[in-house]
């Protein structure tokens, strides 16, 4: 029976304990451990019960509990100090004002499909929507003027449970937003938001809530509303669920409706950060919003726009970047694509992978690179495979100068660390780890707590990992309708002193979760040794549309039937953020065996790291900047195979080998004192080198230093004076585009001879015809080095030409190469179109070879 009327009913706060709801409202809580312990003073099961959640919690605790509370004055004390300590949070010095003052207006909009901030908004699937969260949490500590705009989700990702056989199952349960840290953005009327976007020939409504993360505002788009029909209700049911068609209309909400959103809340942005593909159609709209509103022409907007948007893409996994059919597009952009004064065909373009993709399907990451100026990877490997996946828009750039970056990942280390391993670092390190986490000098201190007092604390986090591990895995059982002597059995699994491996992670393929099986005898000797045992926790989630991933769940659910192997590895179900602390707080290893080079980041690895356990890997994602011999092993050397079945083979036996040769030995050598010193070497030498690395603080910092500020600045030139340079800079990209073909080498000479010696300087000199265009339209460079057998430059020095005057049919260039090393020498010359208001000369496409 449908409900009359609805309505809100809030729990009743006894007086003195009203600030519990400011706490309560404000995500800051989830990563400030006093915050965090008085709300778990309410009521411990409840706080359990309701995944760590405060405000349903609050709605759960009888009434009498909460007069008990009232009259507790230890209760109360504590809330006034973390009410002190929240507002000294709110109010205090950030390293942006510090730094930046002149920029405080600045306003950064922030573009995901998903956020990972707390296990108690489940909005997240994985490793992108944690990585937004620490995102936001970073920028909310470093008081970087940001603003996340998103999707509500009524379900968010699923449930994960697996049948008897070990086949992953999924469930899926509804949010229910009065019960969650979410508030409605509500009019000067009383009334909540709402935005209206125009979607295949109607407008979709979606109202507005608001998540408060520490000093950092989340917007969040819900399209479940009573004046939307019912196939548009739906489009913020589900994270990552429906088909292509339902996936299109959910990226039009975020970003055309996000864009609109922060219209109807009055932020101007001065940049606009997409991370990942699913927000490009944000670039568009902006587009479509400067013609309307500057009266300027398609190009004139480009130009205005582009220069103030960041592009971050994450996966180099082809499937992972979104496409869609042109029949697709066309139903939802008929009417969209003539505002832009485009063609459908021309529209098309936008989305093409490169010059002969014609007719294909439109690419969301295609057209974020496009309009895009400022574009980066997530790691140093990932921004070098990212260029090579996108050179086609690209052609005649050399792969290594493609305009795509790297900002590798960092993780939110005050979100991720134990509370043992906080203690430690406060006596040792002081405090300010938690709010300078970048600085080297603050870890370099970790050399300074005692061996004896780091290994305790870390053992403490085996033991509870391993409770916490059993507790789940009856559960799991119970759940299945094991039988008593099955649940008696899974509270002895796993070993609380024994070396505790764990694998986490999305189980994609490529990921080769089962890597460590190959060989299964071979493994369950290294589980079964009496002396030195070995034991795994595996856990993670498939694809609800991925047998390969579930295929390999189920292989190692059948493997850890053995029971000989029973109490020595297991498959934890559901894995969220609440069951990934226990799990980087507590293995002593993280195995890490993507295909090379297929990971693009990953940040399990670093989580990790902050809480003393090592790495072993294979040298993919960020693994290539934080491996040395000291901070954990690497699984083979960073080859790559172009046979699949043989880099499994050879890396499985370079992983047992390390296993059987290395870690074992190490964990289990062990001094007078019961401690394996040279383990704990290991473990301070992997804190103290990676710890001030890879946090989200330096990563915020480096987007901030690098993108944010110069793309604000970018921005604000462009618009100034009605968009002049927007207007100039358009008009000589025309300029340039039709002439180019008219532009060509008329002559390139040098002096030298055959063989040249060490050290000698060739002079070169290129005569270029240039058409309608002037030498101060191009930019001309010497590329030169060692040439391979094949007559290719490798390891190529780039140097620039200078301009010398006019010469008979064309314009004479001047440049010189230094001979700084032996052997077959070459260099070829380049000419591209250059201005000062391009961000990268190459954003034409306008280069020219000798």
């Amino acid at each position: 029976m449908k409900a009359f009327r609805t309505y809100t009913v809030t729990p009743k706060l006894p007086e003195g304990l009203e600030g519990l709801r400011q706490i309560a409202y404000n995500l800051w809580w989830c990563w400030n451990p006093d915050a965090i312990e008085l709300l778990r003073r309410i009521d411990r099961d409840l706080w359990e019960q309701h995944s760590h959640n405060p405000v349903a919690v609050f709605g759960a605790v009888p009434q009498d509990r909460w007069q008990q509370l009232a009259v507790d004055e230890s209760f109360r004390q504590h809330l006034e100090r973390v009410l002190a300590a929240f507002n000294d949070y709110i109010n205090g010095d950030t390293w942006f004002s510090r730094n930046y003052p002149h920029a405080k207006s600045s306003v950064i909009a922030y573009f995901s499909f998903e956020y990972g901030l707390s296990e108690a908004l489940r909005i997240y699937a994985g490793g992108l929507g944690v990585l937004a969260g620490d995102h936001l949490k970073a920028a909310s500590d470093m008081g970087v003027p940001i603003c996340g705009i998103g999707l509500l989700y009524q379900v968010g990702y699923f449930t994960q449970y697996l049948n008897a056989d070990g086949w992953q199952q999924e469930s899926y349960a509804e949010n229910d937003f009065h019960t969650l840290p979410v508030e409605p953005v509500n009019g000067s009327d009383g009334c909540q938001l709402r935005i209206s976007v125009p979607t295949d020939g109607h407008d979709v409504h979606a109202l507005l809530w608001r998540v408060n993360v520490g000093r950092v505002p989340l917007y969040l788009l819900d399209t479940n509303t009573p004046e939307n029909q019912p196939e548009d209700r739906a489009i913020s049911y589900q994270l990552y669920g429906g088909d292509v068609e339902m996936r299109i209309r959910q990226e039009i909400l975020l970003g055309i409706g996000g864009i609109q959103a922060l219209e109807c809340l009055g932020i101007e942005p001065s940049v606009y950060h997409m991370n990942e593909g699913h927000a490009a159609f944000l670039a568009l709209e902006r587009v479509r919003r400067a013609m309307v509103k500057s009266d300027l022409s398609y190009r004139e907007a480009v130009e205005a726009t582009r220069v103030s948007n960041v592009f971050t893409t994450h996966t180099p996994v082809p499937a992972g970047h979104d496409r869609f059919p042109p029949q697709l597009m066309e139903k939802y952009f008929k009417h969209y694509h003539p505002q832009l004064g485009l063609s459908m065909e021309e529209f098309m373009a936008l989305g093409r992978e490169g010059e002969h993709d014609q007719g294909g399907r439109f690419c969301m990451t295609a057209l974020a690179l496009k309009l895009s100026a400022w574009r980066n990877g997530v790691s140093k490997l990932h921004g070098h495979v990212s260029r090579m996946m996108w050179q086609s828009l690209w052609p005649r750039v050399p792969v290594d100068e493609i305009p795509i970056g790297s900002v590798t990942n960092g993780i939110h280390v005050s979100s991720f660390i134990s509370g043992d391993m906080a203690v430690l670092f406060d006596r040792y390190l002081g405090t300010d780890w938690r709010t300078e986490p970048g600085e080297m000098n603050i870890w370099q201190r970790v050399s300074s707590i005692p061996e004896a007092e780091l290994w305790r604390a870390h053992e403490r986090r085996r033991e509870r990992l391993v409770a916490v591990s059993r507790q789940r895995f009856r559960s799991q059982l119970e759940y299945r309708g094991a039988g008593p002597a099955d649940l008696a059995a899974a509270e002895e699994v796993l070993d609380p002193e024994a070396l505790t491996l764990g694998f986490g992670r999305r189980f994609a393929t490529y990921k080769r979760a089962t890597l460590l099986l190959s060989d299964p005898e071979r493994l369950k000797r290294l589980l079964t040794d009496r002396d030195r045992p070995v034991q795994i926790i595996f856990t993670g989630k498939a694809h609800p549309n991925d047998p390969g991933g579930k295929e390999l769940i189920r292989h190692i659910v059948h493997y850890a039937s053995d029971p000989e192997l029973r109490n020595r590895i297991i498959f934890l179900e559901n894995y969220d953020l609440n069951l990934a602390r226990y799990i980087v707080q507590g293995v002593d290893v993280w195995i890490n065996t993507p295909r090379r080079p297929q990971e693009a980041s990953g940040t399990s690895g670093m989580k990790v790291s902050a809480n003393g356990g090592l790495n072993c890997s294979v040298l993919d994602g960020w693994w290539v900047e934080g491996y040395t011999p000291d901070t954990g092993w690497a699984i083979g050397r960073g080859e790559e195979y172009s046979d699949a079945n043989q880099q499994d083979a050879i890396e499985a036996n370079a992983l047992y080998t390390i296993l059987e040769q290395e870690i074992v030995p190490l964990f289990y050598e062990r001094g007078a004192d019961g401690i394996p010193h040279g383990w704990v070497r290991k473990m301070k030498s992997s804190m103290g080198a990676l710890c001030p690395v890879f946090n989200s603080n330096r990563m915020v910092g480096e987007y901030t230093e690098s993108f944010y500020l110069p793309a604000a600045r970018r921005g604000n030139e462009m618009a100034a004076n009605g968009h002049a340079r927007a207007g100039a800079l358009a008009k000589w990209v025309s300029k340039v585009k039709e002439s180019w073909s008219q532009v060509r080498f008329a002559e390139v000479t040098d002096d030298a001879g055959d063989v040249t010696q060490f050290a000698d300087r060739v002079t070169v000199k290129a005569r270029i015809a240039l058409g309608a265009l002037e030498p101060g339209d191009v930019r001309a460079q010497l590329e030169y080095g060692n040439v391979d057998a094949a007559g290719e430059i490798v390891d190529a020095q780039v140097a620039r030409m200078e301009y010398v005057g006019a010469s008979g049919d064309g314009h004479m260039f001047l440049g010189t190469v230094d001979c700084q090393g032996t052997g077959r020498w070459g260099y070829t010359v380049r000419l591209m179109a250059s201005h000062s208001d391009l961000v990268s000369p190459l954003e034409t496409g306008c280069i020219l070879w000798a």
